[in-house]
């Protein structure tokens, strides 16, 4: 990884200075720093130019850096980086108020250090060439089925199938057991919005119920208090990849008749026992997005414990249409299938998957010794006999450390490290506002308090150790700030 050090100069060096430094940052280029402050940019085309003109290279890049040049804030959003990066321009500086360079952006990263990165290593490429000179891109191919195996093998499930993405995943798993206009499916209060997306989207009412303040899942208690005469479904969410207490989850629903669907998108690893989740309820989600654990770019499985589920499931998933009867439809179905170019990039991530698993372990490993050991955490509670995906680190702030959790964000963004607030409450959201609700207040604290970091696979112990470095020096400069101010 480069370091900004390496990609910065003074305006008073030398062109053999600046030459050195773009031959050992391979990137072509330099930020000009004046006063600490960005002032321009030099390339190796500006340098060449310049000697071709008569410079030698003892004169100063003072008189040939070009003023003009591109750059954002710190705080950009993706769209805005992304958009302003191209074959022309592939590195911007990124700067702060006082316009110091403080990050920068390139065609191959975001930030230094980004939230979570998917690392394609594999034989990705080797299988997607395959797709293209077999003519196989679209949803039919032998990697689609190879995936679907896969998907099967690891969670110990008996029926898989690719989908799309995570969302339409969940929509499949309602409409294939029928959960529809009339129902009332309980979900928790912290999680994604795909999760309440899709069963409003079959039509029934979420209901929405607060978490578990140490597991950060959904409240058994408050789970027995929910169910209505028209409660269908429970649909438990394995936040972080944290296995949800699914034991007593499944013992309520036997106990009124109701469906369990599994909402696994962060937690492909996690198992209670041995057990992989989603194979508890009556089916289990999974989402393969960018940022999973592992990936397809897009894309999503469902695994059902039934088969004549499982197989309405299958038709409704490619437009309805019956099998064995091309073009005739019995049902209304959806194009939710997985392209086979997709599915090749799955098939490589599997292959890869113990590995990741071990790494993201031991980037949780490093965060407990470099980070935790200081009191201004805490983190989620998982069970004895429970295994996690290892999906994000992610943790609250305890009120000793003093700084609001968005303040924290936004200084380590400063020092190019990425971090993400934890989602919001589904029970604020405008479009979920006249839905019933049964809260405690936990949610809402544990939305306003936490904090995900840096968790990318290919990150090192000294990553680890800097991101930590960073984030108690700035809690307790803030703390020390803090004490003058009220002294004062």
């Amino acid at each position: 990884m480069i370091e900004l050090n390496d990609l910065c100069i003074e305006y008073s060096a030398i062109l053999r200075d600046a030459l050195i430094k773009i031959d050992a940052n391979a990137q072509g280029l330099l930020f000009v720093i004046k006063d600490e402050s960005l002032v321009g940019v030099v390339t190796d085309g500006d340098i060449r130019r310049s000697i071709l003109a008569g410079k030698t290279i003892e004169d100063s890049i003072d008189t040939i850096y070009n003023r003009k040049f591109k750059v954002l804030r710190h705080n950009a959003s993706i769209e805005e980086i992304q958009n302003s990066l191209s074959n022309k321009i592939k590195i911007i500086p990124l700067i702060n108020e006082c316009g110091n360079v403080v990050d920068y952006a390139s065609l191959s990263r975001l930030h230094r250090i980004p939230v979570l990165e998917p690392l394609l290593g594999g034989n990705e490429l080797e299988y997607v060439t395959d797709c293209i000179k077999s003519n196989w891109i679209s949803s039919q191919g032998k990697y689609v089925r190879q995936f679907e195996l896969e998907v099967e093998r690891y969670t110990g499930s008996k029926y898989a199938l690719a989908v799309s993405n995570g969302t339409v995943a969940i929509h499949l798993a309602l409409v294939s057991l029928g959960i529809g206009p009339g129902d009332e499916v309980i979900v928790p209060d912290v999680t994604f919005g795909a999760t309440l997306n899709a069963v409003v989207l079959a039509g029934a009412k979420p209901v929405i119920i607060d978490v578990d303040k140490d597991t950060w899942n959904m409240s058994v208690d408050l789970l027995k208090e929910s169910i209505t005469s028209k409660t269908k479904a429970i649909m438990p969410v394995h936040i972080y990849g944290v296995p949800c207490n699914m034991p007593a989850i499944m013992k309520i629903a036997n106990e009124n008749s109701l469906y369990v669907i599994e909402d696994c998108a962060e937690a492909l690893g996690s198992a209670i026992n041995d057990k992989h989740v989603g194979t508890f309820g009556d089916v289990g989600t999974f989402s393969f997005f960018g940022n999973k654990v592992i990936t397809c770019g897009e894309g999503g499985a469902v695994i059902f414990k039934d088969e004549e589920a499982f197989n309405r499931a299958k038709i409704l998933r490619d437009h309805g249409m019956t099998p064995g009867k091309r073009y005739w439809h019995d049902v209304v179905g959806y194009n939710y299938r997985l392209t086979n170019l997709q599915a090749a990039i799955g098939c490589a991530q599997f292959e890869q998957l113990d590995d990741f698993r071990l790494k993201r372990k031991q980037i949780f490993e490093w965060y407990k010794k470099y980070l935790l050991s200081s009191s201004y955490f805490k983190t989620q509670v998982m069970k004895e006999g429970d295994e996690s995906s290892y999906w994000l680190f992610t943790v609250t702030l305890n009120e000793n450390s003093l700084i609001a959790r968005d303040e924290l964000i936004d200084r380590l963004t400063k020092v190019g490290i990425e971090t993400r607030p934890i989602f919001f409450p589904m029970s604020i959201m405008p479009p979920f506002s006249d839905y019933d609700k049964h809260l405690v207040g936990i949610s809402g604290h544990i939305s306003n308090q936490g904090i995900s970091f840096p968790t990318s696979v290919y990150l090192t112990e000294d990553d680890i150790i800097r991101i930590s470095s960073n984030v108690l020096d700035t809690i307790e400069k803030h703390i020390y700030c803090k004490g003058i101010v009220n002294r004062g």
